[in-house]
């Protein structure tokens, strides 16, 4: 069944088209990925969707009842607000019933209350809190509801958007790049989510991992149009291969009859009949339908002309904690030339710590770090990344190095580099004040490689850059013959950038050899040869015991003595919580925040109490 419509959409922004006549249409329960070069308007695509930008043209439709939840790439939030005051900003149905009930409350409105508490308790409205909470713990994060959102880190606040998005209940759910600054954990978790939900998704994400397991169709958006390619992200890259190859016949059909054409107009005045305006309109239409139809490819090529020495880093029994907290201990390594190494652990387990200890703007509480003298260093870290200037985006990249040289003795100019990351010509002159976030960081990680080091340094290097952008990161760390340390949250980019892995947990650094996939696999197959073994020794205590009577032991009896006596007295309390609510003032219970949320806990516990006497009351009974 059809949940969304899409006909004839357009939209221009600052005079520039963005995309134009897009009909497209998104089944219940369909997963879409959307593919394209930063930049040509995906995140205003989603934004036209939500209802947030109107288009110039063209109608979207979407079915009756759907409620449509959309995570943006910032997290915005007014001074002084609390994690759980930011599920209570959105302007969702649900969370809007939330708060006329606590409004009414608050009036004393009887009538209002007791009709909103009605519907609240019908569709299990005050679910979502729990909802809410329980993702950001599986993400991994333990600080409190009433934790400020200005105190917590850009993960952690991220963590709390996607929760409050997944916790809304949505009908069709839009996520621009929520991968952004989070760990591999979390990644996983959103990973996890999508594929389990039954729900209607759109997502922008230059992960490719989630593109190819998360997703049934991809659509694209490139030069103004989109096209639905069903499928995988596999499939898509086929079909667009196919694609590419059809425009290339097509445009060398166009040139072979384009070059028979200015033949003709060539000939003079003689050979031109009362077509000729006919002719010529042709042939200018021919040579505006001339287009590049390949993306250009970066192969083999690197910035290296610094030779490293035979000593390039050492690492001896180096430990760093902060405060009580202990990132890691006694790790000892020396590098070779060559390693192309991953960088993998929690948010906050001390990777960019371990870089900067590495770079020697950190020092380890214990230990020793030996650089060799011909090791430089292009270190892309987390705080260099805002750049103030006043300079232009060329003239700043010139100040790194005018030329990049290619391995194989050729090279390329910095205005070319540019382009081949993503800034073309027509952003060389734009002053970098004028810059996104985004675009900052990605002109900051372009003048590290174009700096001549010998030695790479990239802390979560990928966010804010497309797909194709990546894929010529990883072109270039293939070729690179220096060493180079990568810490970064997608498995993609590391299977394809890194043969082997620090790997940061339980306050150690482990090294792997072999990549994030090839870990993850390994980690698993442990994982479940000890839940294997773990399972035989029960299995051999139980029969070690002989079989296990029937009916009640005397422990198991008076813990279903203790329950019920227990299920009394919540359900006596819970009744008494109730009665107060015809009243927003504070009572013996507590002011209203307090008694519901210690309605809510009881209501939990009265379902736990209460299943477990049943299970005790079925095997009594056998």
């Amino acid at each position: 069944m059809n949940i969304l419509s899409i006909e004839n959409l357009e939209k221009t922004l600052k005079d520039e088209p963005l995309f134009e006549n897009v009909t497209l249409g998104l089944e219940s329960g369909e997963k879409v990925g959307i593919v394209g070069k930063n930049g040509c308007g995906k995140s205003t695509f989603l934004k036209t969707l939500s209802g947030e930008i109107t288009p110039d043209e063209g109608k979207i439709s979407l079915r009756s009842g759907t409620n449509i939840v959309m995570l943006e790439q910032n997290v915005i939030y007014p001074e002084g607000c609390t994690v759980m005051d930011y599920l209570y900003l959105s302007k969702d149905k649900n969370i809007e019933t939330l708060k006329d009930y606590h409004k009414a409350l608050e009036k004393g409105d009887e009538k209002a209350y007791t009709a909103l508490g009605e519907k609240i308790e019908k569709e299990n409205l005050w679910d979502i809190e729990r909802s809410f909470l329980a993702s950001i713990t599986d993400m991994g994060e333990d600080f409190s509801p009433e934790s400020r959102m200005d105190s917590l880190s850009g993960g952690e606040q991220k963590k709390v958007a996607i929760a409050r998005a997944f916790a809304l209940r949505p009908g069709l759910l839009l996520l621009d790049e929520p991968t952004n600054h989070l760990d591999i954990k979390s990644v996983e978790y959103i990973e996890s989510w999508i594929k389990a939900t039954s729900i209607s998704v759109i997502i922008v994400t230059h992960d490719r991992h989630i593109l190819n397991e998360c997703c049934s169709t991809i659509w694209e958006l490139d030069r103004r149009h989109f096209y639905r390619h069903p499928g995988s992200y596999s499939a898509y890259l086929e079909r667009k291969e196919e694609r590419i190859v059809m425009n290339e016949k097509e445009q060398q059909r166009l040139q072979t009859i384009l070059r028979r054409e200015l033949k003709w107009l060539m000939r003079g005045p003689q050979a031109r009949t009362g077509k000729d305006k006919n002719r010529k309109d042709r042939i200018e239409e021919m040579q505006s339908s001339l287009e590049k139809v390949r993306d250009d490819k970066i192969t083999e090529f690197t910035s290296l002309e610094r030779r490293l020495g035979k000593k390039i880093l050492d690492l001896t029994e180096i430990s760093k904690k902060y405060g009580d907290r202990t990132l890691f201990s006694d790790f000892t390594f020396s590098f070779t030339k060559g390693m192309k190494i991953g960088l993998v652990g929690n948010n906050g387990s001390g990777k960019s710590t371990l870089l900067d200890i590495m770079d020697g703007r950190t020092l380890p509480d214990s230990g020793n770090v030996d650089k060799g003298v011909n090791t430089v260093f292009g270190y892309y870290d987390q705080l260099g990344r805002n750049l103030e200037s006043k300079k232009t985006v060329l003239d700043y990249a010139l100040d790194y190095g005018e030329r990049v040289r290619y391995s194989k003795g050729e090279d390329v100019t910095t205005a070319r580099f540019l382009e081949i990351f993503g800034f073309p010509s027509s952003m060389h002159r734009t002053p970098i004040e004028l810059l996104s976030g985004g675009e900052r960081r990605r002109l900051y990680l372009i003048t590290r490689l174009i700096s001549n080091p010998n030695f790479l340094l990239l802390d979560e290097p990928t966010n804010d850059i497309d797909i194709e952008t990546m894929e010529n990161l990883e072109e270039y760390i293939s070729s690179f013959p220096g060493c180079a340390i990568i810490s970064s949250h997608d498995r993609t980019f590391l299977d394809c950038t890194v043969d082997m892995l620090f790997v940061i947990e339980n306050q150690k650094i482990t090294l792997f050899p072999g990549n994030y996939t090839q870990w993850k696999e390994e980690k698993e197959r442990i994982e479940k040869e000890e839940k294997i073994t773990e399972t035989l020794k029960e299995k051999e205590r139980t029969e070690r015991h002989g079989k296990e009577k029937k009916g009640l032991s005397y422990k198991e009896a008076r813990e279903k003595e203790m329950l019920e006596k227990e299920i009394e007295e919540i359900e006596a309390l819970i009744g008494k919580l109730e009665e107060s609510f015809v009243t927003a003032e504070k009572t013996e219970l507590g002011t209203l925040q307090e008694r519901t949320k210690l309605y809510e806990d009881k209501k939990n516990l009265l379902d736990e109490k209460t299943e477990r006497w049943l299970e005790l009351e079925e095997k009594a009974s056998t």
